[in-house]
């Protein structure tokens, strides 16, 4: 998703075309976005300070959105600028014959109104995802807690948000252009998120974590970082609802609040921060010569492997549900009680998946949206159909819970390598998620006897791993050059030559990947595990023996999902 702004070189050309000249001494003058107001006059570019792309200048670039402009070029009428001003022939330009400047201004605004909708839009889409594992979840669980499966989804939204806004963005995202990655240029290159604290080993200094955007105040502040926060804030809460299906039918409400705000707030960002934010991960490749860094498209780590990780450590510390193993230690089926809702949920997040993975350049400008588009579809296609062949084979039956999770596993794995990889490889890719998912819940049961109602350590975790191995295996070369700031002119000694897995040369790019595994796992392992632990200390993290067997819906939400029935617990 971050990378480096130069990755997408032939949709810059035009910008840069517009950049340059936009430094010729002769500067048109800017306008305010009122088309009443008088012209402001355009500041002169400065030395670049801030952007180590090279686009802004200290007191921003016109071709930037950034918060240092006094207004984005929206033209204004030609008739004089009085009280009684004719609209009727308001122009976009503030001349009747427009200078080449104006011009350029005119063209660079709406490469970046293109980049900000689609930004948007993808956004909405991913933020819609949220239904989608309310209804998996909640479909997924016995009918006396649906409503508190439910709220939860619900809740982790305005929770995670929350943390997300007083801490999580500026820890994640206040520092891109402290170090050599750079914001993301597809939205202007954010210069005023500049702030990183590093650490200085072995000759270079890696980025920790962002210091500046702290309540969105000061210099995040501004239109296009505030676009970024949304759809970095919907990310954010997809990690921090998978644990509330791992840990569901047992989980205290006011533990899960607070947990929920600690993930937005401070464990989500700080890896995120690693791979997306500039940090030492995707470092690795500049400074390092670690191939292109760890690279996650879309967030098969950033997104998944952080929250199947925290998925299983705290299940692991919560324990599992009363009757889920026998006095032998094996596990027990406790089906879920409304099937269709678990597949209709499925449907929408296939759906919200494409503003996942194709929102993920930032950039209606992208050409490669489209592949990355239909990589997603058949990741997911070919992950549900190995799941249910292999269901057939183990038990004569297709499983539809089964399917969903497969196809939500094929979705996961694809995440990261979606833009690098080929049709072929999206597909295998997918159906190997499917494979892995069944045998994955299996382990999970049966080896480590952790209690995972929903699957959600073996879809997200287990495939969100794969998907980052994926990337280095199956990444053609054919896309993300300049990425992390590697390779702007060749890689490989080829030009134009883009982000590579082993299969096609670079084994670096396996280790990278490797690394980044390592780091996301011991992190939420160490950072989510404590936080769960000590917040036990503050409100107990399980509810009572009683309110467990009883259903948890009155007890901690006030209200049944399904009044009408009464609901009868048959497991001791």
């Amino acid at each position: 998703m971050m990378g480096n702004w130069l990755c997408r070189p032939r949709a810059w050309c035009l910008a840069l075309v517009a950049g340059a000249l936009l430094t010729l001494p002769t500067l048109a003058s800017a306008q305010t976005d009122t088309p009443a107001a008088a012209p402001a006059t355009a500041p002169a570019p400065s030395a670049v300070t801030t952007d180590p792309a090279g686009i802004n200048g200290a007191n921003g670039s016109l071709t930037a959105p950034n918060a240092y402009l006094s207004g984005w070029v929206t033209g204004q009428s030609n008739a004089a600028a009085t009280d009684t001003e004719d609209y009727s022939k308001w122009s976009g330009f503030a001349a009747t014959k427009p200078t080449v400047e104006e011009l350029a201004k005119l063209t660079s605004k709406a490469f970046y109104s293109i980049n900000i909708v689609w930004t948007l839009i993808a956004g909405f889409l991913v933020m819609f995802m949220q239904a989608g594992f309310a209804l998996v979840e909640t479909g997924l669980c016995r009918a006396k807690n649906a409503a508190h499966t439910m709220f939860m989804n619900f809740m982790v939204y305005v929770l995670g948000m929350t943390g997300f806004f007083i801490s999580g963005f500026a820890l994640m995202c206040g520092g891109p252009n402290g170090t050599g990655i750079g914001g993301p240029g597809m939205l202007g290159g954010l210069p005023n998120l500049n702030a990183m604290h590093t650490i200085n080993i072995a000759g270079g200094d890696w980025g920790l974590f962002g210091t500046t955007g702290f309540f969105l105040g000061k210099s995040a502040y501004d239109g296009a970082t505030l676009v970024w926060f949304l759809f970095m804030m919907v990310f954010m809460d997809t990690t921090a609802t998978i644990p509330t299906g791992a840990l569901a039918e047992r989980w205290a409400t006011k533990h899960f609040m607070l947990f929920s705000i600690a993930i937005g707030a401070f464990i989500y960002p700080i890896y995120g921060c690693w791979i997306w934010g500039g940090g030492w991960l995707a470092q690795l490749g500049y400074i390092k010569g670690l191939a292109h860094g760890a690279v996650d498209y879309a967030g098969s780590g950033v997104v998944h492997l952080q929250g199947g990780a925290l998925a299983l450590i705290c299940s692991m510390i919560l324990g599992p549900r009363i009757g889920k193993f026998d006095a032998n230690g094996k596990p027990k089926a406790i089906p879920g009680h409304h099937m269709p809702m678990v597949i209709l949920g499925t449907f929408i997040l296939a759906f919200g998946w494409f503003g996942f993975n194709a929102g993920s350049s930032l950039a209606g400008s992208d050409g490669r949206i489209g592949i990355t588009a239909v990589n997603t579809m058949l990741a997911s296609a070919s992950g549900a159909l190995v799941a249910v062949v292999v269901m057939y084979f183990l038990t004569g039956k297709p499983d539809p819970s089964m399917a969903c999770n497969g196809m939500l596993a094929g979705l996961v794995a694809i995440t990261a390598p979606c833009a690098f990889v080929q049709p072929w490889a999206a597909f295998t890719i997918g159906a190997v998620a499917g494979g892995i998912v069944v045998g994955s819940v299996w382990f999970v049961e049966n080896i480590l006897k952790v209690d995972d109602p929903v699957g959600a350590v073996s879809v997200h975790g287990v495939n969100g791993a794969w998907g980052l191995l994926a990337l280095g295996l199956f990444a053609d070369g054919t896309y993300g050059s300049g990425w992390n700031n590697v390779g702007f002119n060749s890689y490989l000694g080829t030009a134009g030559q883009g982000v590579t897995g082993l299969f096609y040369g670079d084994s670096k790019q396996f280790m990278a990947q490797v690394i980044s595994i390592a780091a996301c796992i011991g992190w939420n392992f160490l950072a989510g595990g404590l936080i769960f632990w000590i917040l036990g200390f503050i409100t107990p993290m399980r509810v009572s023996r009683e309110v467990e067997i009883g259903g948890l819906d009155i007890p901690e939400t006030g209200v049944l999902a399904y009044p009408d029935f009464k609901l009868v617990e048959t497991t001791a």
